[in-house]
């Protein structure tokens, strides 16, 4: 079976991270991976784990779609990513990345195309081993806290109840995003996500 594209969720694997901000992209792809075994058209389909991830494939406009979860912890994301890759014959322009971002506050998100990592591990991994920038990134905001020296601890805090609220909003957010996007493009999918308001209420 071909496939158009790979969309990998970044996060770290074991329950005491399972909830935490920098398991956010995790958090998008298991929303995912509920929404398409609920829905036959969505045909989706569980390949296993290597050790280095777990695998699914979905239906999201009639192209068929890689999803993963690298289980290498972040700073090692690149070698799940370019496994998969090679082995399912990727283009780094057809993989979509999904991840927390702390210069977005909570609530917003952007998508876009290469540019630089900002001091996030995964990303930084996936580029190195892959030797380019040029993939899709969804960036799904978590803030940043006051001080620089605190950014360690604060992304491997888990989300509070209410928090959790406005992270599912954002991964079904990201999977209407995913949708526009293989249905009419980036264009479309873009300002979709770019301009997403939360309900706060």
């Amino acid at each position: 079976m071909e496939y158009k594209a790979l969309i990998a969720g970044l996060g770290n694997p074991g329950l005491e991270y399972a909830m935490t901000r920098h398991n956010v992209g995790f958090m998008a792809v298991d929303a995912l991976a509920e929404m398409a075994a609920s829905r036959k058209s969505m045909r989706f389909k569980n390949l296993g784990s290597s050790g280095n991830y777990e695998l699914f494939s979905v239906n999201i406009a009639g192209n068929n779609i890689l999803v993963t979860k690298p289980l290498t912890y972040m700073n090692l994301s690149g070698n799940a990513v370019a496994s998969i890759c090679g082995k399912f014959s990727i283009s780094i322009k057809d993989v979509i990345v999904i991840h927390d971002e702390l210069d977005l506050p909570q609530g917003k998100m952007k998508f876009k195309r290469g540019g630089g990592n900002n001091g996030h591990r995964g990303l930084q991994s996936i580029q190195d081993v892959m030797k380019s920038p040029d993939f899709l990134r969804i960036r799904i905001g978590v803030g940043r806290p006051e001080f620089s020296s605190q950014v360690k601890d604060y992304v491997l805090e888990q989300f509070s109840q209410k928090e959790l609220k406005l992270v599912h909003q954002m991964t079904d957010a990201v999977i209407k995003g995913l949708d526009l996007f293989f249905r009419r493009g980036q264009g479309p999918a873009t300002q979709f996500m770019h301009t997403f308001e939360p309900d706060e209420s």
